[in-house]
């Protein structure tokens, strides 16, 4: 894809912004910002822009994809809504912007309420350290490495001098993934066994601690971080992974075996953010717990609306699960459900903004959740579940 280097003009923003960030006061007494970092739960425009740069075409920057969005604009991989945009709403912030955008002076205004670095098909993983391992990412080289790179990058033109950067840092709420999937989907897609995925599993987890590291040390005083989806309800995994020889979790239908890859990631991911946590007590690392709040889901489809249940995918091809690797949900020859509101999945990988809407509810709910805007204190009283 295109180059990860992206240019800063910010001559003249200096004074602006930072006469702008002194007199900036919180709303409400929560977070007056988020920055985010991940992959395509998360992105906001992001690969778009850069698809956009490099000229090239990508099934999932076109229709259906963003229909029931507000603008129905097609930077989400969703139909609508993304966990960052319930995020946002609830904390009464405008919706995140995209990092990748013209960089005139409106645009960087924007960014006083919160900017987003994660890029759709992104990996933890830098390709130099992938594609030895004979995995290739066909979407983009925007890691999260590079992603970090972008936001030290780009301080001086959001926030002026070190200060104040410092102090937009400690007071916004930082979202570090989800992260590491694509470092798994491609090659688990691709056809290589999980059991040769799982040796890499603990690089991915410290590439994100070091990211989590860096960030502490800018002045990130509140992060969470995400776990990963049960990825063996996937349409995608259960059409090309699925075969009589796999186990099914006779509750959900699920594949037991890609679950249980995906709590190994969750597993080893909590007990790093607890290491850290004990090194940095003044700092608030949130786990937030994707997996079992997608679960609830799963185990429960037509409780919360999914009369469609729970695996099939809205948008996409033939077969059981309506996912063909063949046919692409955003290409001519893709289907789309009349109403999305009623399934889970939307293309096989990512989920309906109805799926993603309850899967907020459901992690806002949990006790680290439940002071999300206390106005007790200077920032949101988010309670560690570390």
């Amino acid at each position: 894809m295109g180059s990860s280097s992206i240019s800063i003009t910010s001559t003249g923003l200096f004074v602006i912004l930072s006469s702008l960030w002194s007199s900036f006061s919180y709303a409400n007494g929560c977070y007056p910002s988020i920055i985010s970092f991940g992959d395509s739960l998360a992105d906001t425009g992001n690969l778009k822009q850069l698809a956009s740069i490099s000229n090239q075409p990508l099934p999932v920057l076109s229709p259906p994809y963003g229909q029931n969005f507000f603008d129905q604009s097609t930077g989400r991989c969703s139909n609508g809504r993304l966990i960052i945009d319930f995020l946002a709403e609830s904390l009464e912030l405008p919706l995140v912007p995209p990092f990748l955008q013209d960089n005139g002076i409106n645009n960087v205004l924007a960014f006083k309420h919160g900017v987003n670095y994660a890029v759709a098909g992104a990996t933890a993983l830098d390709p130099s350290v992938l594609e030895p391992m004979g995995i290739v990412n066909p979407m983009t080289n925007a890691s999260l490495g590079v992603q970090l790179a972008w936001f030290k990058q780009s301080l001086p033109s959001i926030c002026g001098n070190d200060s104040n950067c410092r102090d937009f840092i400690g007071r916004s709420l930082i979202l570090v993934g989800e992260i590491g999937g694509n470092d798994y989907n491609y090659p688990i897609l691709e056809g290589k066994p999980v059991e040769e995925i799982e040796s890499f599993v603990p690089l991915v987890i410290d590439t994100i601690m070091s990211a989590i590291n860096d960030l502490i040390e800018m002045g990130a005083k509140s992060l969470v971080v995400p776990g990963n989806f049960p990825i063996g309800c996937l349409a995608s995994y259960l059409t090309v992974c699925g075969s009589e020889n796999e186990a099914y979790d006779p509750e959900t239908g699920c594949l037991v075996r890609l679950n249980q890859f995906a709590e190994f990631h969750n597993e080893l991911l909590l007990r790093k953010l607890n290491q850290v946590q004990e090194l940095h007590p003044d700092v608030n690392i949130i786990y937030a717990d994707y997996y079992n709040a997608a679960m609830e889901i799963y185990r429960f489809p037509y409780k919360h609306g999914f009369t469609n249940g729970a695996l099939k995918a809205c948008c996409g091809g033939r077969g059981r699960y309506n996912y063909d690797t063949s046919v692409i949900c955003g290409e001519a020859s893709a289907t789309v459900c009349d109403e999305p509101d009623t399934y889970v999945g939307w293309d096989g990988i990512h989920l309906t903004e109805a799926a993603y809407r309850i899967i907020s509810k459901n992690l806002f709910s949990t006790p680290q959740f439940k002071s999300l805007c206390s106005k007790s204190t200077s920032r949101l009283g988010l309670s560690a579940s570390l």
